[in-house]
């Protein structure tokens, strides 16, 4: 039973979700969300980002992780600081030895919803309808986390079956 971590990289909201794929179905481990907050020094809230994650990462025996590949247009600030806290979220794989996957958002939607142009309610439905959870998972952050979780299972069932 493959075991995959799902990350949705953010400096202020860091999502994370643990799955667990038996067969074609999948269930919800652990999920939640790291925040730091802009009254923290810029080093501080990385370090915080790092220790919790870390200790997420901990709970579980992960076999691979699944973060979002980032894409920003306009915003260079925005997109540095989100690229530090990404550099974080590799950091803690390559010190624990675990495999990564980045995909693009497109194909995060498409192995949740069967469309890459899902918009992010229809994301948060189904991630809700496939891991059967009472509610639509909160923060977005945390959901967004459990998708990328879904479909790093997905690609994987799907790699191991063309091998």
């Amino acid at each position: 039973m493959p075991v995959c971590m799902g990350v949705d990289p953010g400096l202020a909201r860091m999502g994370w979700g643990i799955v667990e794929m038996s067969g074609s179905h999948v269930r919800a481990l652990s999920f939640g969300c790291v925040e730091t907050g802009p009254e923290m020094d810029f080093p501080s809230r990385l370090l915080r980002l790092y220790e919790e994650l870390g200790a997420h990462m901990g709970s579980a025996k992960l076999d691979f992780l699944c973060v979002e590949r980032l894409f920003f247009g306009r915003n260079a600030t925005t997109a540095a600081l989100v690229w530090q806290a990404r550099g974080v979220v590799m950091l803690l794989a390559g010190q624990r030895g675990i495999p990564v996957l980045e995909p693009k958002p497109a194909e995060i939607k498409a192995a949740v919803c069967g469309n890459g142009s899902a918009d992010k309610t229809q994301v948060q439905r189904m991630i809700q309808r496939l891991l059967a959870l009472d509610a639509v998972p909160k923060p977005d952050d945390a959901a967004d986390a459990l998708a990328a979780a879904v479909a790093g299972l997905e690609y994987r069932r799907r790699e191991l079956r063309l091998t």
